[in-house]
Order: C-alpha cells, then structure tokens, then sequence
C-alpha cells in the first residue's frame, strides 16, 4: 500500500468522523440517548469497514494470482453486514415507555449516520457532504416547524379531593382540543377523605404544552399536578 493511498484513506476516516461528530452534535445538544460520540464512532466504524471491505484483501489477490489461482472476492461483503449490524446499536436507543415510543429519530440518524460513513469510506465525499447537510435539515429546520403545528404525547398525572375536580379537568381538556388518548383514576382512601390520583395520556399540540400545565393550575384551584412528562 502506497503512502498516498493511506493518506487518502486517512482523509476519508477523518472526513466520516467529522460529519457523523456533527450529526452527534446536534443529538446532543437536544438531550437525546446517542449523542457526539456516539455517532462519531458509528462513522468512523463504518468508514473503516468500507475501506477494510474494498481494499483489505488485495495483498491476498495479488499472492493467490502469483500462484496461478484465479480467486475472487466480493467487495461489498462487509460493507453489507454494517447495514444489519447498526441495527443493534439502533435498537438500544429504543425506548418504549407508558406506551410511547421513544428514540426512532435518534436510531434513524445513527442508520443514516453509518451509511454516511460508508460514503466517505467509499470516497463519495460530496454525496457524503450533502447527506449531511440533509439530515441536520431534517432534524433542525423541520424540528422548529413540528414545535409550531406538530402533536406530542404528553403524561400527566394530578390529584384532587375532589371527583367533580376531575371532570372539570377532562372537560377543559377536551374544550381545548387536547385529545385524551387513556387515563387511569385510582382512589385513595385516607380515613373518611378520599383523594383522586389520575393518570393520562394525552396528544397535545406543541405550542400549547406549557400553556396546559398553567392553566390547569390557575383555573382549577383543587387540582395539583403531580407530574407531567
């Protein structure tokens, strides 16, 4: 191997690690499960892996076609196994909890993530680049329009003394155009008072999630919230 060939394959490892670091960048500047390192080392990898799939086997062609053998070996080969085998880490920023869903954007970029990688092992550094450029616009510009005209589920649970309190609070709710997927109302009986623990889950547009929590408190003055996620 020439020292200019490892140099341009230097080039491509540090090219797949900077656009997966800045991907990375953006995952965790929003807090979520995978964040720059992660998504650094998910390029870099598979970079590797491409340039290791393309390349690492030429000395071995070059002795067998010395010896009369004619061998032939599939490129792609371990390339392909990185399409399967990010799954996995995909997988583990998966989280399901109180029946949502969590984490499917984060393992999407970290997909999307390898398969840049790949590019830059490759040496398509311009495909590479404007795949990049494609998903922080996926993640950041449409992310501020899905704040303004998008839905979030939302928990909340609050109590009161009341179970007319309640109704008020599901009545509000629903006035509002806040659509109540499931709630759970357990009662807790304290001596001869009862207190009314109620759980829901609730789909909820975004600009109004802040909004929802003050004024539950500021217009029903028994009802306290005891969470809200």
């Amino acid at each position: 191997m020439t020292a200019q060939l490892t140099t341009e394959f230097i080039l491509r490892l540090f090219a797949a690690a900077i656009m997966g670091g800045v991907i990375g960048m953006e995952r965790g500047y929003r807090a979520k499960e995978a964040g720059f390192r992660t998504h650094f080392l998910v390029a870099l990898g598979s970079a590797i892996f491409m340039i290791l799939s393309q390349y690492g086997f030429e000395s071995l062609l070059t002795q067998t076609r010395a010896s009369g053998l004619n061998v032939r070996l599939d490129p792609s080969r371990i390339a392909a196994q990185v399409v399967s085998g990010i799954g996995f880490i995909g997988a583990g920023t998966i989280i399901f909890q109180k029946h949502v869903v969590r984490g499917l954007t984060t393992a999407a970029g970290l997909w999307v993530t390898s398969a840049i990688g790949m590019t830059c092992g490759a040496g398509l550094y311009t495909l590479a680049i404007a795949s990049t450029v494609m998903v922080l616009i996926c993640l950041e510009i449409l992310n501020l329009f899905m704040k303004k005209f998008g839905m979030r589920n939302v928990s909340v649970t609050f109590s009161t003394d009341s179970i007319n309190d309640v109704r008020q609070a599901l009545d509000k709710m629903r006035s509002d155009g806040i659509a109540i997927d499931s709630y759970n109302l357990r009662e807790m009986v304290e001596g001869t008072s009862s207190n009314y623990v109620v759980s829901l889950e609730l789909n909820v547009k975004r600009n109004k999630y802040e909004s929802l929590v003050f004024s539950m408190m500021e217009e029903l003055d028994g009802v306290k919230i005891e969470s809200i996620e």
